[in-house]
């Protein structure tokens, strides 16, 4: 699930980038093109309810490629993202437009 949160300016977005428990995973990494698919990247906090959060700021009026990373070797899409497009892996990337 995101949720957008736009500056005052409309430069920047703070995007919240939430896991549901049903993902069943003990860890979690935020992955995209705005850190170069780093899978030390965005490490997310764990919910009380198994779910997995994280916060970023992004620049507006963009569009970002993300998935999460599971235990370091599982990828999920987010199901709520805003579109989905292929990768060269087979599968489908996440987007986040901003």
């Amino acid at each position: 699930m995101l949720k957008k949160n736009y500056s005052k300016t409309g430069n920047l977005c703070r995007v919240t980038f939430r896991l549901p428990p049903e993902a069943n995973a003990k860890t979690a990494v935020l992955c995209g093109t705005f850190n170069n698919w780093s899978s030390n990247g965005k490490v997310m906090k764990r919910l009380k309810d198994g779910g997995f959060s994280t916060t970023v700021s992004l620049r507006s009026r963009q569009s970002y490629r993300f998935r999460y990373l599971l235990e370091g070797k599982r990828w999920e899409n987010d199901w709520h993202a805003d579109s989905y497009v292929p990768n060269e892996h087979g599968s489908e990337d996440c987007v986040v437009e901003v």
